[in-house]
């Protein structure tokens, strides 16, 4: 509730504090209010449910591999023991594109860009897979989710002022569903997710260890000429990108296990 007190502040300090509150668009005002309320008290279900919707106009909007395309039978001969992570039912689709990219959501789906596919071995594809997902079981996701909600209403009380700054706002915040895909996680967070990654491969009967070629992999890519092709991706994937740390706690992890 203390943060839903912030945006409710937000509000009216922001209105307060206009010389146009005539021009005040409060059907704007009212819908910041309502997402702020529902970020804060929105419950596992709810979420997925709201994922699993924006998912589908993903899916819609991006081209998916077909069923017998060679990237959708090598993810899902990868992938066909991964039925669900800390009771979270798991789906997985190849997007064909150019981008370099993967991600997981909290409804449970694992959407894995072609390009990334073509730059990694399956064991490297597999710790991808295994951090992603790491970061859905421990509910990071969703937390980047409820955030990406705060952020739209905030944007949307701010936005209520004038006609000039709502279309800022707009053009900057994008779509909801960009904001939190696209939202960084702090270093514990990562570790969080890669000893997840780790247990998670060795449960469904892959090579955990996969989770250090994987790191070993991003370290390779980072240093290397041409790295901007997958600059975006690698800092998406690892706000605090400190390989040598990461790869030792996951081989330290490997020899208490």
């Amino acid at each position: 509730m203390e943060m839903l007190k912030r945006i409710v502040l937000l509000c009216l300090l922001t209105l307060i504090g206009s010389t146009t509150m005539a021009q005040t668009d409060w059907m704007r005002v009212i819908s910041g209010m309502v997402k702020a309320g529902k970020a804060v008290t929105i419950t596992d279900e709810e979420l997925a449910e709201a994922v699993k919707e924006e998912m589908a106009l993903m899916d819609k909007k991006n081209k998916v591999c077909a069923a017998n395309s060679a990237y959708t039978k090598r993810l899902r001969r990868l992938t066909k023991s991964m039925r669900e992570a800390d009771g979270i039912a798991l789906n997985f689709k190849v997007y064909q594109t150019t981008d370099v990219n993967a991600f997981a959501c909290p409804d449970g789906s694992v959407r894995v860009f072609s390009a990334l596919m073509d730059a990694l071995s399956d064991d490297e594809l597999l710790g991808v897979i295994g951090h992603e997902i790491g970061h859905v079981a421990l509910r990071h996701s969703k937390k980047a989710w409820r955030n990406a909600l705060l952020r739209s209403a905030a944007s949307d009380v701010i936005g209520a002022r004038s006609d000039t700054w709502a279309t800022l706002s707009d053009s900057f915040l994008g779509d909801i569903s960009s904001v939190a895909l696209s939202a960084s996680n702090s270093r514990y967070h990562e570790t969080q997710a890669d000893e997840y990654g780790f247990r998670f491969l060795k449960e469904c009967g892959k090579d955990p260890m996969a989770m250090v070629k994987m790191l070993e992999k991003l370290q390779e890519l980072s240093q290397q000429d041409g790295s901007d092709k997958y600059a975006a991706w690698l800092q998406a994937f690892a706000s605090h990108p400190d390989f040598d740390d990461r790869i030792e706690h996951i081989q330290e992890l490997a020899e208490e296990e």
